[in-house]
């Protein structure tokens, strides 16, 4: 049955891997059904922003059309924008959640809609309980969980905390998909000249750097592999902490030579240089849910090496995509880098990361998201 969908999300002209998702979400689900993507016209108040810009300034990137509306701390806009979509009557609304700050925002703006008697709401979970925690966090998301009819999960862990939240959702597990917007893979000599990389061996730390996703345990584990094998440790992303703390640590370690630092947000047109430079991308995440990055890997074929934690032991297998290691533990994540290169382990995961690659399609995940609303609750 066709349907009348709205995305309510971050998504083009702001940036980063949230907007690539709704954009990859949209070209699916626009292949059966009407959908409208609604986005920020206001997603955080500078002061709360820790990057340098929220919008996406590469002209290179497939743009999509969206209805530049919301306002995340306006309450009057909140009312304005939740009447208009009442008097519209869409089927659906899927709204992609991520922090509870945007929770009274989101949750304002369904209770609205659906008073029209058709209306429903379905949320993405990328988390529940969010990996940097405030106070009000827990009040915050169970006032816009009360407000929601469906809920799209992507690991155990956040079913987990789903569920102690709301006991009774309905509810899916699906697995990320994997972002297909970064264009091919190109030769990986290619690559590296185009970033200025001499060494043969080279790993990838990708994405905004803030302190749950554990950089300082892989320059770490790099100091334990110096003089032992020749390294570059690829560092590609904006510091949305203090930058300063890693580099007195890189000094401190005496690394300086093998870490190469592109501390800046990386362009939606170069990300496919930096995966393809590098033979396997390493996640020493303290704590997460799911992880994009692991789906941007997979999309250039990209063995991963990252923490037991969340969702990351459910989409890597163990010895056959990469390797999981405990968290905080530099020294197990050395040795893994080291038995990766050893065993020419590099092909192999490659070969099984393409068989795997169905698990991850746009169409299973719309497919099954789609699925959740005609048999309601469904508890696997």
């Amino acid at each position: 049955m066709k349907m009348n969908i709205k995305i309510i999300s971050s998504a083009y002209p702001l940036r980063g891997g949230i907007s690539h998702f709704t954009g990859l979400l949209f070209k699916e689900l626009k292949k059966k059904h009407d959908v409208e993507v609604i986005t920020f016209k206001r997603q955080y108040p500078k002061i709360f922003f820790p990057g340098k810009s929220q919008i996406e300034k590469d002209n290179n990137i497939e743009k999509i059309d969206t209805k530049i509306l919301v306002d995340s701390v306006n309450p009057l806009n909140w009312l304005l924008v939740g009447n208009k979509i009442k008097k519209e009557k869409p089927d659906l609304i899927i709204f992609k959640y991520w922090m509870p700050f945007f929770a009274p925002c989101f949750g304002t703006i369904s209770r609205i809609a659906k008073q029209n008697g058709i209306t429903k709401s379905l949320i993405i979970c990328d988390n529940v309980i969010p990996h940097e925690r405030k106070p009000g966090d827990i009040i915050l998301t169970k006032y816009f969980f009360s407000a929601a009819d469906y809920f799209v999960l992507m690991s155990e862990s956040v079913k987990k905390d789903l569920l102690k939240i709301k006991s009774s959702a309905n509810y899916k597990l699906l697995f990320h998909p994997v972002y297909s917007n970064f264009g091919e893979a190109v030769d990986k000599q290619k690559a590296k000249e185009k970033l200025g990389l001499k060494s043969e061996k080279n790993i990838l730390f990708f994405g905004f750097i803030r302190k749950y996703k554990g950089l300082d345990i892989l320059l770490k584990a790099a100091a334990l592999l110096k003089n032992k094998i020749d390294l570059n440790v690829i560092v590609a992303g904006e510091f949305y902490e203090n930058e300063e703390q890693y580099a007195s640590l890189i000094k401190k370690l005496n690394i300086g030579d093998m870490v190469k630092l592109y501390n800046d947000f990386i362009p939606t047109g170069d990300v496919k240089y930096y995966f393809s430079a590098a033979d396997i991308v390493v996640l020493p995440y303290k704590d997460a849910t799911q992880s994009g990055i692991v789906q941007i890997a997979n999309n250039f074929d990209k063995p991963v090496i990252a923490s037991k934690v969340g969702g990351l032991t459910e989409v890597i297998e163990e010895g056959k995509t990469g390797y999981l290691v405990d968290k905080e533990n530099p020294k197990q994540l050395s040795e893994a880098i080291i038995k990766f290169y050893n065993e020419k382990k590099e092909q192999e995961f490659i070969n099984n990361i393409k068989i795997n690659a169905a698990k991850y399609s746009w169409q299973k995940f719309t497919d099954g998201m789609l699925e959740l609303l005609k048999k309601g609750a469904t508890k696997k």
